[in-house]
């Protein structure tokens, strides 16, 4: 589906695609980006709180970012994000877990200065394959609209 403004209703939400996490995904996501001990060695994260090795909270955020442009954003008006907030990782992400994306819309609004977009709030809800929610991520988003000045 082709996303733009109007397709997007307050209250809606849709679950996209899924990402499995492997190790060597893990280790080398990590190695580059966020080397802390439980996320680039195995003996480190058994030995870490967390009783394992573990993805960085990055390589997850990463992840879904990817599942949103494939699955929403390449085809659609997007122009865009002014930033995201309230990002909060809720559990472990492990290697051979399932992370499956679900977008939420809390609100949208036609831009009062350039009244051919709009600003969509969403809030991302990432669940791994046991349906335990492991991600959260409260973003903002710019979409062009089909059809400005009937939104006038």
């Amino acid at each position: 589906m082709t996303y733009s403004f109007e397709d997007f209703e307050v209250g809606s939400a849709v679950t996209l695609s899924a990402h499995t996490f492997s190790r060597e995904e893990i280790i080398e996501f990590a190695s580059r980006y966020d080397p802390q001990p439980f996320h680039v060695s195995d003996e480190a994260g058994r030995a870490s709180h967390f009783g394992g090795l573990v993805a960085s909270g990055w390589n997850t955020c990463s992840a879904m970012m990817g599942i949103l442009v494939r699955d929403m954003l390449a085809d659609s008006t997007s122009m865009g994000s002014p930033g995201l907030d309230n990002i909060r990782w809720l559990k472990p992400v492990r290697v051979g877990d399932s992370v499956r994306l679900t977008v939420r819309v809390l609100d949208k609004r036609v831009s009062k200065r350039k009244p051919d977009r709009g600003i969509v709030s969403t809030r991302w809800e990432a669940h791994n394959q046991d349906g335990e929610l492991v991600l959260t991520v409260d973003s903002a988003a710019l979409f062009g609209l089909r059809e400005p000045a009937a939104q006038v």
